[in-house]
């Protein structure tokens, strides 16, 4: 591939053509079902298939033979299917193909924009695209299209391409999984798996995702009352609520440290993960911790860069996201309040069942609860997070390759926090597949927060990579390089403590 003529092909097509859509797309508030459970009446979501689907047509009138179709299965959120068939003259094998994902689904809103900025409203700051969702994950289509389009343009071949992009990983992906099952011949199998939706370390070089956490979460109410008393008259007879879910919280969370002690929700860390951790703080110093508003004075949980990257990627953390049964300040009474509510999200370590996890939860929260008050735990999500299988020689020298060109310096690797539910899916359907997973979310960009933005310089150099290694992919495949298993690690080591 002819990587400055790449370059200015993907520069000028996301300039004219990519960004504005993006912009488009922003305005639209379609939000996951999770957050507006009469999305399909207020049809936002196809208001977004409707923007994709129109510019995706259009792009593939120039790929002979490519297909789109919004698929929909009864009561699901919809899905956009496209399969390009392998380029004419291709010698790949008929059965090889490369699979590209990505989801149009958003967050919703969160408050504490800064000035100018809102949710719903594109706005670009030098190289900065900011508004909901276009850099997790609107890009994806674009991206994944922008890619394959500089290899016609330039006569290169590559194997046969489908394009998933579902509505509803917001959500945890409960849809996708029938949608892949319905699909499921002319998906195929695919021997390379591509991800758009992942993050960056920083915006210099090309950060592959090498795991994801998973994650289990839901209600955790407390109920001590019928109803609220005078505190002045119950306090010290009644245990206060709120205290007991502090009592309930530390089976599961030491509060001094922060740490998830519970055997059964840690799990012995690869050594290989443990290197390439020391390696990312090592590339990305202070950063580490930077990269996040801390207040002036605040400190990271622990001084030990590398600690804190396997904090993030591997060990499991709780975090309280939501609280209910306590009234606002203005109205807050003398009063002892009959119950408290928490929603709970809890990442687990990428190679923990998560559904066993989340049982496990239920049964520690629940059981022999204080004061023999009523406790209730709601399990709302429990998902597997995913360990990515070693790159084989080919993808590694693609990928070594393609980020030199793109990015001008050498790809990293690190784990990340988050979740994305149809990796771990993925990775059982189709265990010789490779991956490629990466994305746009680097320091700041603040996905699922306040003033959201995508990187477009780190979009433009993804499309870049993504079409380099789906050539070195068609070029891999006309040697058999493409099949078999690729090693896994097996020497594991415990990383002692977690802070």
């Amino acid at each position: 591939m002819d990587s400055r003529r790449a370059a200015r092909q993907i520069g000028e097509l996301w300039d004219d053509e990519i960004v504005p859509k993006l912009a488009e797309y922003i305005r639209i508030p379609n939000k996951s079902p999770m957050f507006d459970a009469q999305w399909a009446a207020h049809g936002y979501m196809d208001a977004a298939v409707d923007l994709m689907a129109g510019w995706a047509r259009q792009k593939l009138s120039l790929l002979p033979g490519a297909t789109l179709e919004v698929v929909r299965l009864p009561d699901r959120t919809p899905l956009i299917f496209i399969e390009i068939p392998a380029s004419a003259g291709s010698d790949a094998r008929v059965d090889d193909a490369v699979l590209l994902y990505g989801h149009l689904d958003k967050q919703p809103e969160m408050t504490g924009w800064s000035s100018g900025l809102e949710p719903w409203k594109p706005v670009l700051r030098d190289d900065r695209l900011y508004g909901r969702g276009g850099a997790d994950d609107g890009y994806a289509l674009f991206g994944a299209l922008a890619a394959l389009l500089v290899l016609r343009e330039q006569g290169l071949p590559h194997a046969r391409c489908v394009i998933l992009i579902e509505a509803c990983e917001e959500s945890g992906s409960y849809d996708l999984p029938y949608y892949v099952d319905h699909l499921a011949a002319r998906i195929g199998q695919p021997s390379l798996v591509v991800c758009l939706d992942s993050g960056c370390g920083n915006y210099d070089q090309l950060w592959l995702t090498t795991s994801l956490r998973g994650m289990t979460g839901g209600t955790l109410r407390v109920d001590v009352l019928d109803e609220g008393v005078h505190s002045g008259d119950a306090s010290g007879i009644v245990p206060e609520s709120v205290r007991v879910l502090r009592l309930l919280l530390s089976r599961i969370e030491d509060a001094a440290t922060g740490c998830i002690a519970d055997a059964a929700l840690n799990v012995d860390i690869p050594a290989n993960r443990i290197d390439q951790a020391r390696a990312a703080a090592q590339a990305l110093g202070k950063d580490v911790y930077e990269k996040f508003p801390l207040l002036p004075g605040m400190q990271p949980v622990s001084p030990d860069l590398a600690e804190l990257v396997l904090n993030r990627t591997w060990r499991p953390q709780l975090a309280i996201t939501g609280a209910d049964g306590l009234p606002p300040l203005a109205s807050a009474g003398n009063v002892l309040r009959p119950f408290t509510s928490l929603k709970l999200s809890l990442r687990l370590p990428p190679t923990l069942d998560g559904v066993r996890a989340g049982e496990h939860v239920k049964r520690i929260l629940e059981g022999d609860p204080p004061y023999g008050c009523r406790v209730a735990f709601e399990l709302e999500k429990a998902s597997s997070g995913w360990n990515a299988p070693a790159l084989r020689p080919w993808l590694a020298q693609a990928v070594e390759a393609t980020a030199r060109s793109a990015f001008g310096a050498p790809p990293a690797y690190m784990g990340e926090g988050g979740s994305i539910p149809f990796m771990g899916m993925l990775g059982e359907k189709f265990p010789d597949a490779q991956f490629l997973v990466t994305g746009v979310l680097g320091p700041h960009s603040n996905a699922h927060g306040p003033n959201e933005f995508l990187h477009i310089p780190t979009g433009k150099r993804i499309s870049h990579v993504v079409a380099g290694v789906i050539a070195a992919h068609h070029d891999a495949s006309l040697r058999g390089l493409t099949t078999g298993s690729a090693a896994r690690p097996s020497h594991q080591v415990h990383a002692d403590g977690c802070c």
